[in-house]
């Protein structure tokens, strides 16, 4: 009897965590399924590129992991039942809902955009945290005629990314960017002065110490009484997840976060793991992982080595998830790379300019490599065995 793996949402840790597992357990009474409603793999880091008016290469699943042994199911996640181990799905049109069971659930479902609950601001405000909503973003830029008002809402990784992106793909509009606190307060010395300076470079106008309190059609409002007018609102203060993980019994933070082991192991229900940002995981120095591809791809590795050793009876590893920079794109010229202690602090070290940019590029086309090889690593026997199956029918792993 097959021990059946079902695989929630293909984004950077559900994908890595898939073809991971196909590596470490190539076995006939192992079966794999990937769930995603999308059926190419979006590069989240890259979204404000979209926003900007920027094409990305297309990276169908079926290509990616034909051959592989993991099967692709298009689908929509609607619920998830952890005593009767089961989820159900929803098909690309909405209409046709099934129920999977499970043996061991990997839930990789991310988490989306968080408008604050704050008066306009989903009416108004755009987000970059999904490929629609850069599109749509996209769509609004390009139709803004020279020298329109442009504000950013959030001066994190996100916030800076888009900003910078925006004001360097067009110059002719007006670009502004509102922070909670100081501009980079959290970077070291070098890197503060660094954005700073291209940040003046690109002509953006920068709100600081300012707390937002309502999203107008024609701009937003603080909380000292301002009016700051834009044309285009981007809302970029932070991640939520989605509220199937509380429905669904496990147990979870304050937040919806599944809480987690160190093996990226439910706390409450040991045939689930979470990875990426809809689980809370803890780090070193017993801080909390950040949301980020920095954290949720090693805590892919992790749940996915776990699950292999468990079902092998083997030894399960366990290898301290740390940090070692935050990479930043300050439009495609020029970047910042701040290097960070093990628990995410900055250090006194920091590349900047082109050098950064590359560095950044890197970074993402070998995050992107990673999810678009998910075979790399299988024994190369192993690999023409079930391209075979794959090719004769005998085992169709691609289809959904």
């Amino acid at each position: 009897m097959q021990h059946r793996i079902v695989v929630l949402g293909a984004g950077y840790t559900g994908a890595v965590a898939a073809g991971r597992l196909a590596r470490r357990l190539h076995r006939e009474d192992v079966a794999i399924t990937l769930v995603n409603p999308e059926s190419d793999f979006v590069e989240r880091v890259r979204l404000h590129q979209i926003a900007a008016g920027q094409d990305l290469r297309p990276r169908p699943f079926g290509e990616m992991f034909a051959g592989t042994g993991v099967e692709l199911k298009l689908a929509r996640v609607t619920a998830v039942d952890v005593d009767r181990k089961a989820v159900t799905v929803t098909g690309a049109d909405g209409r046709e809902r099934e129920e999977l069971a499970y043996d061991t659930l990997v839930y990789a479902l991310g988490s989306g955009w968080n408008d604050g609950g704050l008066p306009g601001t989903a009416e108004h405000a755009h987000e970059i945290s999904s490929r629609p909503g850069a599109l749509r973003l996209r769509d609004r830029l390009a139709a803004l005629g020279a020298g329109r008002p442009v504000l950013v809402v959030g001066g994190g990784l996100t916030g800076l990314e888009a900003a910078t992106e925006i004001a360097e793909a067009r110059p002719d509009l007006d670009v502004a960017l509102a922070a909670h606190g100081a501009l980079g307060d959290w970077l070291s010395r070098k890197g503060r002065t660094h954005l700073r300076k291209v940040v003046d470079e690109l002509g953006i106008t920068v709100h600081p110490h300012t707390v937002v309190n309502a999203v107008e059609a024609d701009g937003v409002t603080t909380a000292d009484g301002r009016t700051i007018p834009a044309e285009v609102t981007v809302w970029t203060t932070g991640f939520a997840v989605h509220p199937i993980a509380r429905a669904s019994g496990l147990d979870v933070t304050d937040r919806g976060r599944i809480e987690v082991d160190t093996t990226m192991r439910s706390v409450s229900h040991p045939d689930v793991y979470a990875v990426g940002d809809a689980a809370m995981a803890i780090g070193p120095g017993g801080k909390p992982l950040r949301m980020s591809c920095a954290s949720g791809v090693p805590m892919a590795w992790q749940a996915a080595d776990a699950i292999a050793a468990r079902l092998s009876g083997t030894k399960v590893p366990r290898t301290p998830i740390r940090y070692f920079q935050q990479c930043i794109s300050l439009g495609r010229k020029d970047g910042l790379i701040q290097f960070v202690t093990a628990d995410d602090r900055a250090l006194d070290r920091a590349l900047t300019g082109r050098v950064a940019a590359g560095y950044k590029e890197l970074i993402c086309k070998g995050a992107a490599w990673g999810v678009a090889n998910p075979t790399a690593g299988m024994p190369a026997r192993r690999r023409r065995v079930v391209r075979q199956e794959a090719r004769s029918g005998e085992v169709d792993y691609a289809r959904s």
